[in-house]
């Protein structure tokens, strides 16, 4: 009896290209819907519902990829699935990232590594970088911060090292939120106990994403946080520097 199988499908925000931000070179950035956590300062809260967005295939992701394969390739840069978090849609991601691979295309996926036991080894296997976001190394800070818990991501970075995955570490400066001195050395001192992480990213807390609250009828948290100083920037990414890590 022959057997018909369905198209892999998954629900998606949009897709856009990108420089030097969502990993090496230019990329093709797709931003899948649904995402567990609610970051006080996420600046995309319009792909928090799976409800949302565009259902699609597989096939019609590829399709588009591949009208920028040269350009991307030619550029040193490749494809991430972003969010949302793409780990809410495991089978949609892990396809999407077997489907580049295959196709020669650098992967990248970008998560905050909270819903990482949903990624399988498989899935890791077609994954060339992880951007790992680790949005605090408190304990009761990440919890308010992003209505979650910190555990499965460092379980999730420790395994990503284990494996051999590079990754590069995220970390969004937001002042009076993440810039404590004390947790930024914590933090520091447990990404330097990690082999495969390239580098690590501090990045600037903005509130270019003000706008879709007030669209959706959403209040912003962090509408009177002010954005950190480039002083006070410097002096985190110096902290990790000091554990031999390369900060940016």
């Amino acid at each position: 009896m022959n057997t018909v199988t369905r198209p892999v499908t998954g629900r998606i925000h949009s897709w856009d290209l990108s420089t030097g931000v969502d990993g090496p070179g230019t990329r093709f950035v797709l931003f899948v819907s649904g995402c567990p956590l609610r970051c006080l300062y996420c600046a995309n809260p319009d792909t928090w519902h799976m409800r949302d967005g565009k259902e699609t295939t597989v096939d019609e992701v590829m399709a588009e990829i591949e009208k920028y394969r040269a350009f991307l390739t030619t550029a040193g840069g490749g494809v991430t699935v972003t969010g949302g978090e793409p780990l809410l849609q495991p089978a949609f991601t892990g396809e999407i990232l077997r489907r580049c691979k295959e196709a020669g295309l650098h992967t990248a996926l970008d998560t905050s590594g909270f819903l990482g036991a949903r990624a399988s080894d498989e899935l890791l296997a077609h994954t060339d970088l992880v951007l790992l976001d680790i949005k605090s190394f408190d304990i009761p800070a990440y919890r308010r911060l992003t209505g979650g818990e910190l555990a499965p991501t460092l379980g999730f970075a420790t395994r990503l090292d284990r494996l051999g995955v590079p990754m590069w570490i995220r970390y969004v400066l937001v002042p009076g939120w993440t810039d404590d001195p004390e947790a930024v050395a914590g933090l520091a001192g447990f990404v330097a106990g990690l082999g495969s992480v390239d580098r690590v990213d501090v990045l600037p807390f903005h509130k270019l994403g003000a706008a879709k609250y007030e669209a959706l009828g959403i209040p912003f948290p962090l509408r009177d946080t002010p954005v950190p100083e480039r002083e006070s920037v410097e002096r985190v990414r110096e902290l990790f520097r000091e554990r031999g890590l390369n900060a940016y």
